[in-house]
């Protein structure tokens, strides 16, 4: 996440018997919490976090080659599972940094003729902050809680998209470079979108969800109450998914990630989820932020929680998520 000043920054979400794996408690009842059948596999969240927070990408900063790395990683997991590119290739060159970097960019489009113009972007952040200058026995910032662990959970929610087909709106799949530079790849991708009209619902952007916290909810929302979000995701999941963390109101982290070049420029609710709550994970921007710390049962867990309310999000008739007043 984009450090600022002296505070720990923000950072900051398969049964085939059915095609749709989704069915409706009660179909007439929008308020309903969905039920899926998918089911999230633990081996393959391990799996892609592990190599996306190896050392073999050297801490993915932008511009290096780790990070070129990371980005045929995840060029090859759109392919693989049949996400297209939005623009001509998967990569989206960055029009403000110094050296060729390209945020990852991918599509489903929606099932039904007309919400289909509408679309849901779903985004984490694939860069982080390289290797370290001065020498010691670790150099290697992996960043397994920062951000591989939510580029691996929207990687997770694009597979089941597209295994199930269960989006009646289009979905934009977004993993960002330049974010740890000053949020350039989404300041850089939202004025592209912008210039074509950009048909823009909402935007959830998830941010450091390796390790869970001790509360009485699963997450938190950046700009808690800029928006009805919280609400609704709570609503379509049934639990008590999303809660209200303090000290993200107190250090304004919804200015401080990817979301916020979206809410800037659409004014939309465009919000960062994450389960960092500042007394849960001891290594943010350091050596040790590593895939061993990372809790996967609670990652695999997180996702499988989330697709109620991502489907929802998808497939509701009306706009459903609104900013406040």
């Amino acid at each position: 996440m984009k450090k600022i000043l002296f505070l720990l920054p923000f950072v900051l979400l398969a049964c085939k018997s059915n095609p749709l794996a989704v069915t409706e408690k009660d179909s007439k009842a929008i308020s309903k919490p969905l039920e899926i059948t998918y089911k999230v596999n633990e081996t393959e969240v391990s799996d892609f976090l592990k190599y996306l927070s190896s050392d073999e990408l050297e801490g993915r900063e932008t511009g290096t080659k780790g990070i070129e790395k990371a980005a045929v990683f995840l060029e090859d997991f759109f392919k693989n599972n049949k996400v297209k590119p939005y623009f001509t290739s998967y990569r989206d060159t960055l029009t403000n940094f110094k050296s060729p970097a390209y945020n990852i960019v991918g599509v489903l489009e929606g099932t039904d003729p007309v919400l289909k113009k509408e679309f849901v972007v779903l985004s984490a952040h694939y860069d982080h902050i390289g290797v370290e200058k001065k020498q010691q026995a670790d150099i290697i910032n992996n960043g397994a809680n920062d951000d591989a662990s939510g580029v691996t959970a929207v990687a997770q929610i694009a597979k089941y998209f597209s295994e199930t087909k269960a989006n009646k709106r289009s979905i934009l799949f977004v993993f960002f470079a330049g974010e740890e530079k000053g949020l350039l790849g989404s300041k850089s991708l939202v004025q592209k979108l912008k210039k074509q009209n950009f048909n823009l619902y909402t935007q959830l952007n998830i941010e450091m969800i390796g390790v869970p916290m001790k509360r009485d909810y699963l997450a938190y929302i950046t700009g808690f109450d800029k928006s009805n979000m919280a609400e609704k995701i709570n609503e379509y999941t049934g639990k008590k998914t999303i809660g209200f963390l303090p000290k993200e109101a107190e250090y304004q982290l919804f200015f401080r990630s990817d979301n916020y070049p979206f809410f800037e420029v659409f004014g939309k609710p465009c919000q960062s989820v994450s389960t960092f709550d500042f007394e849960n994970f001891d290594f943010y921007h350091h050596v040790s932020d590593e895939f061993k710390l990372m809790d996967i049962p609670h990652m695999t867990s997180f996702i499988q929680e989330f697709l109620p309310a991502v489907t929802k999000i998808a497939v509701s008739p009306t706009q459903e998520i609104t900013m406040n007043k």
